[in-house]
């Protein structure tokens, strides 16, 4: 019975991940640390590095905290969320920094239905370079206006 409670709770986090990049998309990084995004939008450096990475490092920061609270404080649910934390962030990593900003020249050619719709979705959110006007929406799973043919 624990696996399977293990199970519901490293999808559930991995959802809701879904809604926190959201989140932290629309009200953090297009607010008050606009700062340290704004070079996602407009690159003002020559470096591979973004302020925005910063983001990242949060997030992970968050994961081992809970996998910390599962080996030292006895959290049981402290590895399920670590992992689906860590499994978000993996995904999240693959489909925005490699298929669609091409950090790393891989996948250049995928070409179905849902690689579509992630790259026409981001592109309307990156049509906006500025703070405001910037439309947010999860990464794994946009609006399904963007899936059409």
């Amino acid at each position: 019975m624990t696996t399977f409670f293990w199970i519901l709770i490293f999808l559930t986090t991995f959802c809701i991940m879904e809604f926190m990049a959201w989140f932290t998309h629309k009200y953090v990084m297009h607010g008050f640390l606009w700062k340290l995004h704004k070079d996602h939008h407009h690159k003002d450096h020559s470096s591979w590095w973004e302020r925005n990475d910063f983001f990242f490092i949060f997030y992970a920061a968050v994961s081992i905290g809970c996998f910390i609270g599962w080996e030292y404080y006895g959290v049981w649910a402290g590895l399920p969320i670590g992992l689906g934390i860590f499994a978000y962030g993996l995904a999240y990593f693959f489909v925005h920094d490699i298929f669609i900003h091409q950090r790393f020249k891989m996948f250049r050619n995928a070409n179905n239905w849902y690689a579509k719709g992630i790259r026409r979705a981001h592109k309307m959110h990156h049509k906006h370079l500025g703070k405001e006007d910037g439309e947010c929406f999860g990464m794994l799973f946009p609006p399904l206006r963007f899936f059409k043919k």
